[in-house]
């Protein structure tokens, strides 16, 4: 039984190469990458501004709410009346 190790071995030598290379690629990823500490201080800031600006929209669309128009009317139809001007008008001789 003792000598049928090497058989073994051989027999499932790719994936045992596979596994240690993968094991070296990750100790070596995690010896050279930065700690996450260091990552949450770079960003720490994105973070907290990102934070700060879903609290404000939240906040600001909870406080004003859109008015409901009862009379079925669409909205923005108004300023868009406004915007186009009175019939007839840039419909010049040109």
């Amino acid at each position: 039984m003792a000598l049928d190790v090497p058989s073994q071995l051989s027999q499932h030598k790719l994936p045992l190469t596979a596994v240690l290379a993968g094991i070296f690629v990750l100790s070596l990823v995690l010896y050279v990458a930065p700690r996450l500490v260091d990552v949450f201080a770079y960003f720490g800031p994105l973070f907290v501004s990102t934070a700060v600006l879903v609290v404000a929209v939240v906040a600001f669309t909870s406080i004003s709410q859109v008015p409901f128009d009862p009379s079925g009317g669409k909205a923005g139809e108004g300023i868009l009346e406004y915007v186009a001007g009175p019939p007839g008008f840039g419909e010049g001789p040109w």
